[in-house]
């Protein structure tokens, strides 16, 4: 994926420096020039506490039959919406639905891995000690992630998947970038927009109790790292030129096909049809077969489709402008969306897992919700 490599920097906040010159962190006036865009985030994170290693926030030993239940509602998985659900019986679905789940919480768990390496990396970059701080901050709450993640597959299946190509690929890309614009849009943005539709899924679609607190408790940090990326858009999207907003919202729309193209195609979960005695080329076919436009538009009116959640956090960060709304309007109502306010998938859920986290905690301070923080910020 090609762009040009130049920083877009139209905020103090955001001003960056290159990944080695350490040197500029030094530099004296730096300490004393603090925005404070970042501090009611950055002081909610005591709202929003839990520890992956404590059974008293999610206790990972709690057992399920993965041989004859399903983990999640099996008519949210596209295969068995296709020809497929006719060549395998219950509990070929059961196990096929079983080993789905293991490919997509393998996916969110290298996505946390990547969340966790790029805020580590803006560390090294962003000048600003409040925007430093709050990477500091969102690293260590993405590194919960990953352990909370681990234990979750490790209790279920002893072991993640390997990332498929186009996901590893996208946040290989991310991790290494030294732009912040792209950290931003593509990790806040379009991986952060796409792991809440998917929290939000899961935590709705769930059969096991530990999966769905996991979903929650995870969907307690994620809502504030969203509100990250959305002050940087606020900050930044106004006041860029032609040129740069163009080089923004072409590089976002790249990704989104290429994440709407590939992030689940059968070539890249083979070994699940494998298991069940399919031929992932049949598979293939038969998705093809399936999945026309109308019906990709039909699953897009789901409130927490990941996609349409990704294409609602681009709109409303003013990524999407009339230049390429057409380009979604493929897939989605873009002038439902417009109508639609700015609460995103999850804040709800996020919202009583925090004050589920606050009661556990003892935090008896005054409590500002989502939409108030945003309000002030």
């Amino acid at each position: 994926m090609s762009t040009e490599q130049t920083n877009i920097t139209v905020d103090s906040a955001y001003e960056a420096v290159a990944p080695d010159d350490f040197p500029a962190m030094m530099e004296v006036e730096r300490y004393g020039n603090r925005s404070t865009a970042f501090d009611k985030i950055i002081s909610a994170t005591h709202d929003h506490f839990w520890d992956p290693q404590d059974p008293k926030f999610v206790d990972f030993s709690q057992p399920f039959d993965m041989e004859n239940e399903y983990l999640v509602d099996p008519l949210g998985l596209a295969e068995l919406q296709t020809a497929i659900n006719d060549k395998i019986d219950e509990k070929q679905r059961i196990k096929l639905v079983n080993l789905d789940v293991q490919w997509s919480l393998s996916s969110i768990l290298h996505g946390e891995q990547g969340a966790l390496a790029l805020s580590a990396s803006l560390c090294h970059i962003l000048k600003d000690p409040g925007a430093q701080e709050y990477a500091a901050n969102q690293t260590r709450e993405e590194a919960r992630h990953v352990a909370g993640f681990s234990n979750y597959i490790k209790a279920r299946w002893g072991k993640p998947v390997a990332v498929g190509p186009a996901l590893g690929d996208l946040l290989t890309e991310l991790v290494l970038s030294p732009l912040v614009w792209k950290k931003i849009v593509g990790m806040q943005m379009l991986v952060e927009g796409l792991a809440m539709g998917a929290f939000a899924t899961f935590y709705k679609q769930s059969n096991d109790p530990v999966m769905t607190k996991l979903m929650q408790l995870t969907m307690t940090d994620e809502a504030f790292h969203h509100k990250f990326g959305k002050i940087w858009a606020d900050r930044t999207i106004p006041k860029l030129s032609e040129h740069e907003r163009n080089q923004i919202e072409d590089w976002a729309w790249e990704v989104f096909q290429v994440l709407l193209y590939n992030l689940g195609s059968p070539e890249q979960k083979k070994h699940i049809y494998a298991a069940v005695g399919l031929d992932w080329e049949w598979v293939q076919s038969a998705f093809m077969e399936a999945m026309t436009d109308s019906a990709v538009r039909e699953d897009m009116m789901e409130a927490t489709n990941i996609f349409r959640v990704l294409i609602k956090t681009l709109l409303k960060a003013g990524v999407i402008t009339d230049r390429t709304s057409a380009n979604y309007a493929a897939f989605i109502d873009m002038k439902e969306l417009h109508q639609e306010g700015d609460r995103m998938v999850g804040d709800d859920i996020a919202e009583e897992g925090i004050k589920y986290l606050r009661e556990l905690n003892g935090n008896t301070n005054k409590y500002m919700s989502l939409d108030t923080m945003t309000a002030a910020e």
